[in-house]
C-alpha cells in the first residue's frame, strides 16, 4: 500500500484535512416524522439541546433536514422555510462549525445561506437546475447524492445493468456540474445514497466497493447510520442497531469514506479517530518500505 495523496475538504471557508480523519456530520431533523428519531427533537428547545450534545460529543458540522427522504405527508415550500430557516440561524447564533441545510429546494438553500448555513446537501443528485446555481451564488459547498429516481418516491425494486458502475458515473456526472456551475474542486463531496432507490444488498455492495467511488477524487461520504439494510441484516428495531452503524463506519474509512453522516456523533467521533490512526500507521509502514 503506497502514501495516501493529501486531500482537504472545504466547508463553507473552513478548510479540513480529511487525509486520514473523517468528519462527524451530526444528524439534526426538523421533521415531526423522521425515519429514525419519528420527531422526538421536534420541540424547538429539545432541537436545541440535541444540537449542543452533538456538538459537544465531537461533531465537526450540523445538517438540518426539515423534509424526510421517505415517502410522507406533503410539505410545501413555506413549510419547509418555517422548519429549518429559524433552525438554522439559531445554530449559526450558537455554535462556531459550519452548518449544513438537507434540502433539494433552492429556495430553501437560498434562505438558510442568508443566515449562514454553509454546505447544501442535496439527496435528489441537483435535479432542479437551479440548485447548483443557488450554491454557488453563496460560495457553498454541495454534497452530491445518488439516488435512482428522486426523494419520497416509493423505489421498492431497484434495477441496475451494473450498480457501482451506474451509480459511480451518476457521481462523476453530478461532480462535473458543480464544477461547471463554479463551485470550487474543494467543496465538492459525493455520496453513494445508502437505501436511497437500493435495496439491501445494493446498499452493502456500495459500502464494500466503497475505494471505487472514492477513486473519483472527490471526499466521499458514508450516510449508513441506522438505516434500513442494517436493521433488515441484524432483524431488529432501527433504534437498536448502533454496533452495526459503527461497524459500517470503520469499514467505510478503510475504503476511502471520509465524512460519516451520523445520529450517534460520540461513538463516530471516536471509531473515525481510531481509524485515523490506523491509517497513518499503514502509510508510517508504507514508507519504512516494511509493506
Amino acid at each position: 500500500m503506497g502514501v495516501r495523496t493529501p486531500m482537504v475538504l472545504e466547508l463553507g471557508s473552513t478548510p479540513f484535512d480529511i487525509t486520514y480523519r473523517a468528519l462527524v456530520m451530526g444528524i439534526l431533523n426538523r421533521t415531526p416524522d423522521s425515519f429514525f428519531d419519528a420527531g422526538q427533537y421536534w420541540d424547538f428547545d429539545d432541537f436545541l439541546s440535541k444540537a449542543e450534545g452533538l456538538v459537544n460529543d465531537g461533531a465537526d458540522f450540523l445538517d438540518v433536514g426539515g423534509v424526510k427522504a421517505g415517502p410522507g405527508d406533503h410539505v410545501d415550500l413555506q413549510e419547509e422555510l418555517d422548519r429549518v430557516v429559524p433552525a438554522v440561524e439559531a445554530l449559526v447564533q450558537r455554535f462556531d462549525l459550519p452548518i449544513s441545510i438537507d434540502t433539494w429546494n433552492p429556495d430553501v438553500l437560498d434562505a438558510c445561506c442568508e443566515k449562514g448555513a454553509v454546505v447544501a446537501n442535496d439527496i435528489s443528485g441537483f435535479e432542479d437546475p437551479r440548485y447548483l446555481e443557488m450554491a454557488a451564488k453563496h460560495d457553498a459547498s454541495v454534497i452530491a447524492t445518488h439516488i435512482r429516481i428522486g426523494p419520497r418516491v416509493p423505489d421498492p425494486e431497484p434495477q441496475y445493468d451494473d450498480l457501482v458502475a451506474d451509480v459511480r458515473a451518476f457521481l462523476a456526472d453530478r461532480a462535473q456540474q458543480a464544477l461547471d456551475a463554479g463551485i470550487q474542486r474543494q467543496r465538492i463531496v459525493i455520496d453513494a445514497g445508502m437505501d436511497l432507490g437500493k435495496n439491501r444488498y445494493m446498499s452493502w455492495e456500495l459500502l464494500d466497493r466503497s475505494e471505487e467511488l472514492a477513486s473519483l477524487g472527490f471526499p466521499l461520504l458514508l450516510s449508513a447510520s441506522n438505516k434500513r439494510f442494517l436493521f433488515e441484516l441484524l432483524e431488529t428495531e432501527r433504534t437498536n442497531i448502533n454496533e452495526g452503524s459503527m461497524a459500517c463506519h470503520a469499514v467505510g474509512i478503510a475504503k476511502g469514506c471520509r465524512i460519516l453522516r451520523a445520529h450517534d456523533v460520540k461513538g463516530s467521533r471516536r471509531v473515525a479517530d481510531v481509524m485515523a490512526e490506523v491509517l497513518q500507521t499503514q502509510d508510517r509502514v508504507a514508507e519504512r518500505g516494511v509493506a
